[in-house]
Formats: C-alpha cells, structure tokens, sequence
C-alpha cells in the first residue's frame, strides 16, 4: 500500500462508521414516537381510522422534501443537512406527542417527515460515496444501523411505556441525547469526495416505466408490512392479547431488530447466491410471518411472526434500488428517483389504508392482507437479476 493510500484507507473507515453512526441516531429518533403510538391514540382518543389518517403526515412530508429539497442537498451537504433534518424530526415528534386533535397530529408529523426527506437523501447519498471510497459495499449495513436504531427506540419506548412516563417526556429526553450525539458525530466526520461521474438528486416527480413498476410490484409487500409493523404492531398486541406496555412494546424490537441482523450480513448473502434466490426466499419468510401474526394464538407466536417479517423485508427495497441503478436504458438518478418516488406514494396509502381495515375489521386482517401482495411479490421476483 503507497503512502498516499494508507490515509485514505484510514479515514474512509473513520468514514464509514460515522455514517452508521449517523444512520442509527437518525432511526432512534424517528423510531420513538413510533414505540408510543398506542398511547397517542388513547390520548387523541381516537379509533385507528383516525389515527391513520393523521400518520399520514409523516409520509407526506417526506414526499415534499424528497421533490424539492435536491437544492438544499447541494448548498448545505451532509453536516448542514442531517443537522437540520434531525432538528426537524426531532421538533415536530415532540409538537406531536403534545397535541389533542388529529389536524395537530397531522401538521406535527409533516414537519417531522420533512426532515426524513433531507436526511433520507444525504445520508443514502454519503453511503454510496463511502462505498466508492472504501472500494466495497456497506450500504445494506449502513440500513442495519438504521434497524439498530429503531430496535433500540422500540426498547426505550417499551420501558417508557411500561413506566407511564408522558410521551412527551419520553420524546424530549431521547431527542437531547440523539441530537447532542449528532452534533458530536457531524463535528468529527469528512464528507466523502464525491464520484466522478455522479447524478444529482431528483429535484421532481419522475415518472415509472414499465420495469419500475415491475420492481415496485416486488417490494410492495415488504414496503406494507415493514408501514404495517412500525405502525401498528404495538396497538396489535396491546388490543389482540392484552400483555402489559413493556411487552406490547417489544413487538416493534423484535420486528426491528431481526431486520437488523438480516441486514448486517446480507451483502456477502446476496454476492454469494444472488439477488433473485435471496428475495424469493425472503418473500417466502415473509409470508410466513403474515400467517403467524395473523392467526397467533398467543403473543409468543406474535412475536415469532413479526421476527420473520422483519427478516423478510429487509432487503428487497435495497436489492430493487440496485436493479434499478444498475439499468442501461435509463440514466440511474432517475430510475432510483422514480422507484423512490413512487414507493412513498405507497406509504402515504398505506397508514389510512390499515387503519381502516383495523378499525371495521380487525388488527390481524391489518396484516392478513399482506398475504396476497406477497404472493404478488413472488409471481414478478423473476425480473432480478440471477447473480
């Protein structure tokens, strides 16, 4: 190894584990109010149909963001931007846990997804660089740390919950801790140089073709359980089997945290047997999941089911991102763009959508219907690449 390279070498892995870092703070603070939904519900005193209406904020901001905040990205970078979208996220949950009606709810959580907009961007962008720079790949293990993240909100949200403290309470302890981490990380770290030839972020809508939604049609069920899992596992638990708050609370951990895992070592996984054996196989585990959350007799049985939703959806987004980057006829930002893109429009569905059904019919038919887009899921897998 030259001189020169060695210093490289040396701070790309500095490099690297700063943006873990940033990618863990970032899920522990978006995941924390996410632990505590049963007990914003019981104090908007609303059913779930309301209360789905009013996550929609959060996806809706993020959509706003992700269509024009391109020039913001390019004058602030990485430290301006994750800075300012953590404070988003971290004020708006906070405003949300402190409202009594569902517009509030609402005008809350938009603030806060505007910040997941700036962040999603920078920090996915910042793992790509660091790839280059490293010479291998680290970005499905840069989204582990985001599931570390929100296994370790849902553990605090659990204990918080357990405890009684006030959401609110809970909310603006764990968002000073995350943002003074934050401001410690974002002091130390070197923004990677960027690529050669590098796209720019989407700065609009870009419109799906035919290969996208073939791609959308693989991720949709994982992209609806993962909303299902986040959103709604908890007040799943606490309604279906009426366990105590700490142990409802773990449902959301189990979930994350086996996506974590799954994560951690799916790069070698995946070089090893290839993206389309690796996502039918996972899809099979997810849906494997659905039927055991759905028909649990006992949370046990939950729990088992939410770990294998969580092992299943954990990579199909990120191997559909890649198929699309990885296409000729198409310039990669806006096939990436349109893949992310349209994915949010089923996010900002998704929340309503459950909620309804959980409110006229019942929280297992909330992951119930997850099946059939599983197996829709399955009928398109195909289309990945073999190796």
């Amino acid at each position: 190894m030259t001189t020169a390279a060695a210093p490289m070498t040396a701070r790309a892995l500095t490099h690297h584990r700063a943006v873990f870092a940033l990618f863990f703070l970032y899920a522990v603070v978006l995941g924390a109010i996410l632990s505590r939904l049963y007990d914003m519900q019981v104090r908007l005193g609303v059913e779930e149909g309301a209360l789905g209406l009013g996550l929609l904020g959060m996806p809706l901001g993020t959509q706003i963001a992700l269509l024009l905040g391109a020039p913001l990205v390019r004058r602030l970078g990485l430290k301006g931007i994750v800075g300012a979208g953590m404070v988003l996220l971290a004020v708006g949950q906070t405003l949300a846990a402190t409202t009594l009606t569902i517009p509030l709810f609402f005008a809350a959580l938009t603030l806060g997804g505007l910040g997941i907009g700036l962040i999603e961007v920078v920090l996915n962008l910042e793992a790509d660089r660091g790839e280059a720079m490293l010479g291998r790949r680290i970005m499905s293990r840069a989204h582990s740390f985001w599931s570390f993240g929100f296994f370790a909100a849902g553990l605090v949200g659990a204990a918080a919950a357990g405890l009684a403290m006030p959401v609110w309470l809970h909310l603006v302890i764990l968002d000073a801790v995350a943002l003074v981490a934050t401001a410690v990380v974002l002091k130390g770290i070197r923004p990677a140089p960027s690529r050669l030839v590098e796209d720019a972020p989407a700065a609009r809508f870009v419109a799906p073709d035919r290969m996208i939604m073939v791609l959308l049609a693989i991720t949709l069920s994982a992209m609806m359980l993962e909303g299902a899992a986040n959103d709604w596992s908890i007040i799943y638990m606490r309604d279906t089997f009426q366990p105590g708050a700490f142990i409802a609370g773990l449902a959301l951990s189990v979930a994350a945290g086996s996506q974590a895992l799954m994560r951690y070592f799916a790069d070698p996984v995946v070089d090893r047997f290839g993206p389309r054996a690796v996502a039918r196989n996972l899809l099979i585990v997810l849906g494997i999941g659905v039927a055991l959350v759905a028909l649990a007799p006992n949370p046990w049985v939950a729990f088992a089911g939410f770990a294998a939703i969580g092992i299943g959806n954990a990579t199909l987004f990120p191997l559909a991102v890649s198929a699309a980057a990885q296409r000729s006829d198409r310039p990669s930002a806006e096939s990436v763009a349109a893949l992310a893109q349209t994915s949010f429009i089923v996010f900002l569905l998704t929340p309503p959508l459950l909620g309804f059904v959980g409110e006229h019919v019942s929280l297992r038919a909330c992951f119930a219907i997850g099946l059939p887009l599983v197996v829709l899921s399955l009928a398109f897998v195909n289309r990945l690449e073999a190796k």
